[in-house]
């Protein structure tokens, strides 16, 4: 198995490190993840339209660019290096994946090509009020009504919730879990919920005898997979955080000068940033795995995206505790990127579930005792 970048992707890469170099700085940042929307509005534009981040994994007859997950992996590994908020992970991931493993051709004719251009901001409404995200339950109850379906309950942990002009529900009806549009999505009661890592939003929502659609009845499998996905791409962003949290250590251990020395030539320190470098680069190996796996339909998926949610989770909380250790007292500070690399990383920790959640999950999948 080669996970070598091929010249398409590693100029995907080099596009993407280019443009959120000219539009994602350190202020910019900040701007956008305190505005009305949490992202930037005329970047999104750019990487939606003009590069094509949210349409690649989209099949090519639903509008999109058929490459893959593995693509959408290195999006957002790219983002996740430049901290740079965006609706990325809600729309092209949650909601594409989930209508996607709906197997609603009609759905994915209709709703996929406005998510492809980035025109469409779409989102999943799931986790339960533990914030568990659990293809067997959750807390929204479906109810036939005519030819269609209302919901009612109580979703959390909804990403870019507030702003999300398309909704997708996971919704539990007598035969099991399904996945349901939502027709009106005025009619649902949003609050933000405020998140530890500020360049992510999040919402919950109240749903009253809100109207929808059925996607998919009887779709535990089909969620199984798409909460696979999600681990994947989560790992891929903590990936590029990580190595983001390392080459601002090294950088700082160059310039920092103690006893007359750059602290960088401490051994002791040296031989820390190398332990940061083996996290770093374990980690990139570890979520382009489990990319590859769900880019192409593996059936190791599960056990790679355990594999890799478990991994990267802890590789970046690693990091992000060296590198605010290593930056000394400016790591705490508002104005210094260090303390982002670790609000990043408590955040996303807890997203899908916890390392040893997915540590034990691998280890049933494999039949072993968990760790």
């Amino acid at each position: 198995m080669d996970f070598s970048l091929t010249d398409e992707q590693n100029e995907l890469a080099k596009t993407l490190h280019a443009v959120l170099a000219r539009h994602a700085d350190p202020l910019a940042v900040r701007s956008a993840a305190e505005s009305e929307r949490g992202y930037d509005p005329q970047l999104w534009q750019v990487l939606a339209q003009e590069i094509g981040v949210a349409s690649l994994a989209i099949p090519e007859e639903f509008g999109g660019a058929g490459c893959g997950w593995l693509e959408t992996g290195l999006v957002l590994e790219t983002l996740g290096y430049h901290l740079a908020p965006s609706p990325l992970l809600s729309s092209a991931v949650l909601a594409t994946a989930a209508i996607l493993e709906s197997g609603n051709t009609e759905a994915c004719e209709r709703l996929l090509p406005g998510i492809a251009e980035g025109e469409t901001l779409a989102t999943l409404a799931w986790a339960d009020s533990k914030g568990r995200w659990d293809p067997a339950s959750n807390d929204l109850a479906a109810a036939p009504q005519g030819e269609d379906w209302v919901l009612n309950g109580e979703a959390t942990l909804v990403i870019d919730g507030l702003g999300a002009n398309l909704v997708l529900a996971v919704a539990q009806t007598e035969n099991g879990p399904g996945i349901f549009e939502i027709l009106d999505p005025e009619a649902i009661g949003r609050i933000s919920t405020p998140a530890v890592d500020t360049t992510l939003r999040f919402a919950t929502y109240t749903l009253d005898q809100v109207p929808a659609r059925a996607l998919a009845l009887d779709a535990e499998a089909a969620l199984a997979k798409v909460r696979d996905i999600a681990l994947v791409s989560l790992a891929c962003w903590q990936a590029g955080t990580a190595r983001r949290g390392l080459d601002m250590t090294v950088e700082y251990s160059k310039q920092r000068e103690q006893f007359g020395r750059a602290i960088g030539s401490f051994q002791a320190l040296k031989h820390r940033m190398a332990d940061m470098l083996v996290q770093v680069e374990t980690a990139r190996t570890a979520a382009w795995a489990a990319a590859w796996s769900a880019g192409t339909g593996a059936d190791d998926l599960p056990q790679r995206a355990a594999s890799a949610a478990a991994w990267c989770s802890d590789a970046l909380d690693h990091i992000a505790a060296e590198c605010v250790q290593l930056h000394g007292g400016i790591a705490i500070t508002w104005e210094h990127d260090a303390q982002l690399v670790f609000k990043r990383a408590h955040a996303t920790s807890q997203l899908f579930g916890q390392a040893r959640t997915h540590r034990q999950r691998l280890g049933e999948l494999l039949g072993l005792t968990a760790a």
